[in-house]
């Protein structure tokens, strides 16, 4: 049930900030381990999402709410749950390029979708599965990177290294948003904005003692490099607790797979930043994928109203 009308624009925002922070970390990847990569996100993260909390609660004062007896399992669960699927999004874009490893990872809608009627009994209008469906196509064309494909390439395409990667890590981002929203409503307030913020610091700082204390146990030496890219990690950080906190409100105020859905028009920034940021070239098969992509987030949005 949607509680707020924030959600849209919350989530447009999220994208746009997720796709341009996956592209900077991208680049930091490339001097960095798989999990000092991710750590970034979250280390340089923390200080941002808590000046948010800050921010929003001086500009609108009130008493903390308390919260509900399973609210820490919740962030630990849905922390974890991204941590993972930021390490498998990693190594897909090491197996092929920057949109195509993002492709893969967007049919978290779909599994979102599945998941959370499954464990939450959300469910979508007809018209919103049709836009899953569309979406579904579109990121199928975008996978292919550009390349000639018949029916059984296809098929044995879904068997690579970067699929699976790929769609394991959108599995794992809809057990994410699954865990954010059920801790957003152990949260007792009225207030869905304050009830994310409140989720994005306490997970946040988990995932950094979650991330960190694997890196400080296995990967010491990366701790040293993680410190040593604060440039360019700062800026990850930044954009994650912006990102995040967009994503956090969504799934405060909406059903996480109509967010998720709505979500997938990261990928038309994603294929910007692939282009313009990253140089990398758009194929005809891509643009028709992508023109797709935005028909199923408007056949999406058309099924909410």
């Amino acid at each position: 049930m949607i509680t707020s009308p924030i959600w849209l624009p919350a989530t447009l925002m999220a994208g746009g900030m997720q796709a341009w922070r996956t592209a900077v970390q991208r680049r930091v990847s490339h001097s960095l381990s798989l999990n000092a990569a991710g750590l970034v996100r979250y280390l340089y993260g923390l200080p941002f999402a808590i000046m948010l909390l800050g921010g929003y609660w001086l500009v609108n004062p009130a008493p903390l709410p308390a919260l509900g007896p399973l609210f820490l399992l919740f962030c630990i669960g849905g922390g974890l749950a991204q941590i993972v699927a930021t390490n498998l999004l990693i190594l897909a874009f090491g197996y092929r390029n920057f949109v195509v490893g993002t492709a893969y990872s967007k049919t978290e809608a779909v599994q979102g979708a599945l998941l959370s009627f499954l464990l939450m009994g959300e469910r979508l209008s007809p018209l919103a599965c049709g836009g899953i469906g569309c979406g579904v196509v579109g990121v199928m064309l975008l996978s292919t990177g550009g390349r000639r494909m018949g029916a059984m390439d296809f098929v044995r395409a879904l068997g690579q290294p970067a699929a699976l990667c790929g769609i394991a890590s959108g599995f794992f981002f809809a057990l994410t948003a699954i865990g954010i929203r059920r801790a957003t409503q152990q949260v007792d307030t009225g207030d869905a904005v304050l009830a994310a913020l409140i989720v994005l610091v306490v997970t946040v700082a988990l995932q950094t003692l979650m991330q960190g204390g694997w890196l400080l146990a296995r990967e010491s030496g990366e701790m040293r490099r993680v410190f040593a890219t604060w440039r360019v990690s700062g800026q990850v950080g930044m954009l994650s607790a912006l990102g995040s906190a967009c994503w956090f409100t969504g799934f405060a105020t909406a059903p996480v797979a109509l967010v998720r859905i709505v979500g997938q028009i990261e990928v038309a920034f994603t294929m910007g930043f692939a282009h313009f940021y990253l140089k990398e070239q758009m194929q005809r098969s891509e643009a028709i994928g992508l023109l797709l992509v935005v028909s199923g987030v408007v056949l999406a949005l058309a099924g909410s109203l």
